[in-house]
């Protein structure tokens, strides 16, 4: 059986592209109000912020390329800061795990692993409640890991 990738859709990509860009334009307006002040203790401020700018397009670019490799051996997890196999004999279950965050819903998918602690699956986190790609991923995930453990 060929390897399968889960990840997110070009939608969803340039969905989430453009949330990005409105949380860094704002940053970016608040940096440059603070620049042009006469504040003297303005530079802790505006490098906290930079700090959080980085921190927030490192986390939306993890998110967004983030992408799951189902193989014969396991879920292989590829992100833009590491790289992890999870082999089909941890795994104890697939869940779909849904948070609510500043009054929005946000649904991923989650490993349970036999030891340690659950890890959620890189490029299944939407924000809408009834999302058919979502299941369509969980479908797919499951049905690899059951032929995988009955083979």
């Amino acid at each position: 059986m060929p390897d399968v990738w889960i990840g997110f859709n070009s939608d969803d990509r340039q969905r989430a592209w453009w949330q990005n860009g409105l949380v860094t334009l704002a940053l970016t307006a608040a940096m440059v109000v603070m620049i042009l002040t006469d504040e003297p203790n303005k530079w802790w401020f505006v490098s906290g912020l930079g700090v959080l700018a980085v921190v927030a397009f490192v986390g939306t670019v993890n998110l967004i390329y983030g992408r799951a490799l189902l193989t014969a051996r396991g879920l292989e997890f590829h992100t833009f800061v590491s790289r992890r196999i999870i082999p089909w004999s941890e795994v104890a279950g697939i869940e779909t795990r849904r948070r609510v965050i500043r009054s929005r819903i946000l649904c991923d998918l989650r490993v349970v692993r036999v030891r340690g602690r659950a890890l959620t699956i890189p490029g299944t986190a939407t924000s809408r409640v009834m999302d058919a790609e979502l299941e369509r991923k969980q479908v797919a995930i499951q049905e690899r890991w059951s032929r995988a453990v009955n083979a």
